[in-house]
């Protein structure tokens, strides 16, 4: 089978050339040969193998594929398996699997080209937890049947609440107690200990069965029971816990550290109890929630959670109970200017379990020894209060005690810092009188000094104290002319008159523009300037112009503070109803009917944008209802159109907001399904959002195309839905997931289940006995209906035909052929004939359209009369 062509040189081949041999293979049967070439080189003799090989495919494909830890979420996940063809022809594959774990395996059969890798895709749907390991058989062409292991392990989104000391898992924090108005922080760790990613957002359960919100739990049953009826059923416990931080995403296997704050507060009641001693006891759970896909039930839409874990809090607030000796009024005794009078109270800390930090303000002409300290508990301490007035007269003060405590500064709880939480007036009485003093007159010696009587002749020593600065005594020479010089006469500048006792003070630096003259002669003073402490030119200018900076800043706050002033006035007049118009002649006020003074509905409460405000179930509930109690939204609007719609779609929403939205349910779950038939499931969609969002729905499978509209603007606080369509042609069970996006950022996905099953009758019975309906009389007909019922969602048409023998059937039935709707039945008649020789038993075929064909026997009971 092999043949050689070629020409054997007759010389002797030269350097450089070349001789051609041609060998040609031509195969007569599907088998490998072999065989040699001899080539005879002068002496030397070289032996050439020859093989001739059947071209063949060789195909390889892996034999096992892990798809690892997966989180169980309703999710598909997919990989890919390699089978790789090393032969030299196209090979041929099919897979064997019948199991209903591995899903969506495509292509279950095909080619592969030689040379080359053909991949095979398999999805696993991850909605319940669990160990995977399946077995897929794959028939490769030349190699049998190829055994593919999948495995791969499904667990639970888990978080857990983990000590920061311990590393153990964390079910309850016990704060203790605590004064009203003070703050305690924990550090706790929030674990992923799952391998996937989650976002997670804390909510405060401040309705959950077994929560105490300010009840005194140490009182009698009747007493706490009157303490509950006191309380106000919608008090606000938001502020009570907070956490920082209160939203976040952990990485696989990560923990982040969260500081978890407790704030008691007061609650108001609607009847006021003036109990000092009034213990409020708590109890919360704090629960930390993955945000994602929740399902939705609309009946019970705020109970529906998973993947979370709670978080017990206790804790109790106490009052501060300070007694005072001799009580909260104290009376000084009556006492002179220049004198004091001293008071010891004592403070006695009422509190059986807190210690207390107090600090006395300053108060005029009270004196507090020692201003501040701390007590113990049940402890008592000394202090001495001083009255040393600075001024005659009655004096009542209100001296405040601020009881010092850690708290929190603008909802910062990561470091908490020492503040007043709470204070205590006391109030100080005292009367300071003045003292009776003998006035010793002297004779004046000639020079006014600077205190004289009207005459100057008698002046009282000891009622005043001279300044350390010299008097100047200044008038106006152009008031007086005594003993005026001659040729001062004439003078007529604006000179400033200088009296004869300020002469220590004549060398200071004066002003340089302002002349002096002598109080008798008009002679003008001499004015020595200091130039070491005199201002210069420059210095001169430059304070005035620093002088004008800050007039014309305070000038310019000024204008501005005047001018917001006005805008807000006119925004106050600036209405329909009132423009600050004074009523004039022809003005006359609007009537107000009773519609216009109906109350508006207030807008719902949007949750404020501070990162550590908590969430509460009970406001979520309330947002939630008043989005639902809504009619549903209709109205199609796949853009976002306008400018408020366009600005809010483009927001990039935090967990807490993605929290509020619910699109579910998360599982579409459309049933037994028959194959030709549309069946449609609605996805439902509440924005508890003060904002509009934009939902996108991405199709990607060929059942679910028929799936509109896959863009929708939903308003704020508004519901709508989506209709989901499915249809498919394939007999088997269906699973897999659509995603959508919320602003073009946040995704989600919906798990879409359904078990797709061919058309199908079922009779009510499959053996029916015929009996005479009033006797057997001759010629009496025997009759009796079968039901044909329906138990699909598409309509199933039916025929039906006679198994007949060697002789003729005695049997008929109607309708002989029809049509049966969804979910019920028709009943059909048989009726049998009898006669002399009509066989009493028959039978029939129901031909189901598409479908499997059933047998009903038909019986005629006949009693002959004895």
């Amino acid at each position: 089978q092999f043949k050689l062509i070629v020409e054997n040189p007759e010389k002797t081949v030269a350097p450089g050339l070349q001789v051609k041999a041609v060998v040609e293979y031509t195969p007569k049967c599907a088998e490998d040969l072999r065989d040699k070439l001899t080539l005879l080189i002068d002496d030397d003799v070289v032996h050439i193998p020859v093989l001739g090989l059947i071209p063949y495919c060789d195909l390889e494909i892996e034999s096992e594929v892990n798809f690892g830890e997966m989180i169980a979420n309703s999710k598909l996940v997919s990989k890919e398996i390699s089978i790789t063809n090393r032969g030299t022809t196209s090979g041929v594959f099919r897979v064997l699997y019948d199991e209903v774990v591995l899903l969506n395996i495509k292509p279950t059969r095909g080619v592969v080209k030689p040379k080359s890798v053909r991949k095979i895709q398999v999805d696993i749907c991850t909605d319940v937890p669990g160990v995977i390991q399946e077995m897929m058989k794959v028939e490769l062409e030349s190699h049998g049947c190829a055994e593919v292991w999948i495995k791969g392990v499904v667990v639970e989104q888990v978080l857990k609440v983990l000590g920061v000391s311990c590393g153990k898992v964390l079910k309850c924090i016990n704060f203790g107690p605590l004064y009203f108005g003070t703050s305690k922080t924990e550090k706790i760790h929030l674990y992923n200990e799952s391998p996937e990613s989650v976002d997670w957002v804390a909510v405060l359960e401040d309705n959950a069965i077994g929560g105490e919100m300010g009840t005194d739990l140490q009182g009698s049953t009747d007493a706490v029971l009157y303490d509950l009826s006191l309380k106000k059923k919608d008090a606000d416990i938001s502020t009570l816990i907070l956490c920082a931080p209160s939203q976040g995403t952990l990485l696989p296997y990560e923990k982040s550290l969260i500081t978890v704050c407790f704030s008691p507060e007061k609650f108001e009641r609607e009847l006021e109890v003036d109990d000092a001693s009034l213990i409020q006891d708590y109890v919360l759970f704090l629960r930390f929630e993955a945000v994602g896909a929740r399902g939705v039930c609309l009946q019970d839409i705020s109970g529906s959670y998973f993947r979370h874990v709670d978080l017990a809090l206790m804790g109790s607030g106490y009052p501060v109970i300070l007694n005072f000796k001799p009580g909260r009024v104290i009376n000084f005794k009556d006492c002179y200017l220049g004198e004091q009078t001293e008071v010891v109270c004592t403070m006695k800390n009422e509190s059986e379990f807190l210690p207390l930090m107090f600090r006395f303000r300053r108060a005029a002409h009270f004196k507090v020894s020692p201003e501040r300290g701390t007590l113990k508990v049940k402890s008592e301490k000394e202090v001495i209060i001083s009255f040393s007035p600075h001024q005659i007269g009655t004096f009542e003060i209100k001296q405040i005690i601020d009881i010092i405590g850690t708290g929190v500064v603008e909802n910062n709880v990561e470091a908490l810092k020492m503040k007043s939480f709470h204070q205590i007036c006391l109030t100080l009485l005292g009367v300071c009188k003045s003292k009776r003093r003998s006035i010793v007159f002297t004779i004046n010696p000639g020079l006014t000094p600077l205190i004289s009587n009207a005459t100057g002749q008698f002046v009282v020593r000891g009622t005043g104290q001279l300044s350390d600065t010299a008097p100047v005594a200044i008038l106006k020479s152009t008031q007086t002319q005594i003993h005026t010089h001659q040729r001062n006469r004439n003078c007529k500048d604006d000179a400033l008159i200088a009296f004869p006792n300020d002469r220590a003070a004549s060398l200071r630096p004066s002003e340089w523009n302002k002349k002096y003259r002598t109080i008798f002669t008009k002679t003008e003073r001499y004015n020595y300037v200091d130039p070491d402490f005199a201002y210069t030119e420059f210095e001169r200018l430059f304070r005035k112009a620093n002088t004008k900076r800050y007039i014309d800043f305070i000038s310019h706050l000024r204008q501005r503070r005047l001018e917001k002033e006005a805008a807000r006035q006119f925004h106050i007049y600036n209405n329909p109803v009132s423009i600050g118009i004074k009523p004039g002649e022809g003005l006359k006020s609007p009537r107000i009917s009773i519609s216009d003074l109906a109350e508006e509905k207030p807008e719902p409460k949007m949750l404020p944008s501070n990162e550590n405000y908590m969430l509460t179930s009970r406001k979520l509930a309330a947002i939630v209802s008043k989005s639902t109690n809504k009619g549903v939204w209709s109205w199609l609007n796949p853009m976002p159109s306008s400018t408020q719609e366009k600005e809010d779609c483009g927001l990039t929403l935090t967990h807490k907001q993605l929290h509020q939205i619910f699109i579910g349910p998360s599982t579409i779950d459309f049933g037994d399904v028959c194959v030709y038939s549309t069946t449609t499931k609605e996805l439902h969609i509440i924005n508890n959002l003060s904002v509009h969002i934009w939902i996108q729905i991405e199709v990607e499978v060929a059942e679910l195309q028929e799936t509109s509209p896959l863009s929708q603007v939903v308003p704020p606080l508004t519901k709508t839905h989506v209709p989901i369509v499915f249809e498919t042609t394939t007999v088997g069970m269906f699973k897999s997931s659509f995603r959508y996006k919320i602003n073009k950022q946040h995704i989600g996905h919906v798990l879409v289940v359904a078990h797709a099953k061919p058309f199908e009758l079922q009779l009510s019975t499959r053996e029916l006995i015929l009996s005479p309906v009033h006797g057997y009389l001759a010629g009496t007909e025997f009759r009796g209906t079968v039901r044909v019922c329906n138990p699909r969602n598409h309509p199933v048409g039916f025929s039906w035909r006679p198994v007949t023998g060697e002789r003729k059937s005695a049997f008929t039935i109607k309708p002989t052929k029809g049509f049966v709707e969804p979910y019920s039945d028709v009943e059909c008649e048989v009726v049998w004939h009898p006669g002399f020789s009509s066989p009493e038993t028959g039978q029939f075929l129901l031909c189901v359209r598409k479908g499997k064909t059933i047998n009903l026997k038909c019986l005629a009971k006949v009693t002959i009369p004895v």
